[in-house]
C-alpha cells in the first residue's frame, strides 16, 4: 500500500486533512448522509492520487464514480450520471491499465501537447457543449442543461487526456471544477441536501487542478530532458 500511494509531501497532507475537516463539519450542519461523505472523500483522493500520479488514483475513482452519479440522478443532474455509468466506469479499468504500462523507475510518464492538439481539443470542447446542451434541453426534469453539457464534454475530455498522460488535462479540469461548482451552487440554492458537501469536494478538486498542472509541468520536463 505505501507503495502504491507514493511519497506525501507535507502541502498534500494539510491540503488532504484541511478538505476531509471540511467535509466532515459540511456533512454535519447539513445533514448529510454517510453515504455524501464517502463520495467526497474518495473524490478527494482519487484527484490527489491523480496529481501525483499514481495507480491508486483509479481505485477510489471506481467508488466516487459510482457514488456520484447517484447523487446526480437524485438531483436530476442526467448528463452527469450518464458521464459516470457510460464513460467514467470503462475508463477507469482503461485508464489502469495505461497507466501502468508507462511507468519508469516506478514513476509515471508525463507528455505535453503541441499547440496543434490544443486548438483542436478546444474546437471539440466548444462544439460538444453545444450539442450536448440543446439536446439535454428536451430531457423532462433536466436541471441547468448548459452548465450540465459543459461539466460532462469536458470530463470526458480531461479524461481522454488523463488516459493518454497529457499534462493538458489540468487545464481543462481547472475550467470544468469551476463551472461544476456553479452547477452544486444552483442546486443548492434550489434545495439539493447534498449540494454543500459537493461544493466543497468541487472546489477541492479545483484546487487540486491547479496542483496537478504545475507538478505535471515539471514530470513533462523531466521526461523531455
Amino acid at each position: 500500500m505505501k507503495k502504491a500511494l507514493g511519497n506525501w509531501k507535507l502541502f498534500e497532507i494539510i491540503w488532504l486533512v484541511v478538505f476531509t475537516v471540511t467535509g466532515i463539519i459540511f456533512t454535519v450542519l447539513s445533514k448529510d448522509s454517510l453515504f455524501g461523505f464517502t463520495v467526497f472523500i474518495t473524490g478527494v483522493l482519487c484527484v490527489v492520487l491523480t496529481a501525483k500520479g499514481k495507480l491508486m488514483s483509479y481505485v477510489f475513482g471506481m467508488y466516487n464514480t459510482f457514488g456520484y452519479a447517484y447523487l446526480a440522478y437524485i438531483n436530476g443532474l442526467f448528463g452527469e450520471v450518464m458521464l459516470n455509468l457510460l464513460f467514467f466506469v470503462p475508463m477507469n479499468v482503461i485508464g489502469f491499465y495505461m497507466w501502468r504500462r508507462n511507468f519508469q523507475s516506478g514513476k509515471l510518464s508525463m507528455r505535453q501537447m503541441e499547440l496543434k492538439g490544443m486548438l483542436l481539443v478546444g474546437a471539440v470542447c466548444i462544439a460538444g457543449c453545444l450539442m450536448l446542451g440543446f439536446g439535454l434541453s428536451f430531457i423532462p426534469g433536466q436541471n441547468s442543461p448548459y452548465i450540465d453539457a459543459i461539466t460532462t464534454v469536458l470530463s470526458v475530455v480531461a479524461t481522454f487526456l488523463m488516459v493518454r498522460r497529457f499534462k493538458e488535462q489540468w487545464l481543462v479540469y481547472i475550467v470544468l471544477n469551476m463551472f461544476t461548482v456553479l452547477l452544486w451552487v444552483i442546486r443548492t440554492a434550489e434545495g439539493s441536501g447534498e449540494g454543500p458537501l459537493m461544493i466543497v469536494m468541487w472546489s477541492a478538486y479545483l484546487i487540486n487542478a491547479g496542483y496537478g498542472y504545475y507538478n505535471w509541468s515539471k514530470g513533462a520536463k523531466e521526461a523531455l530532458s
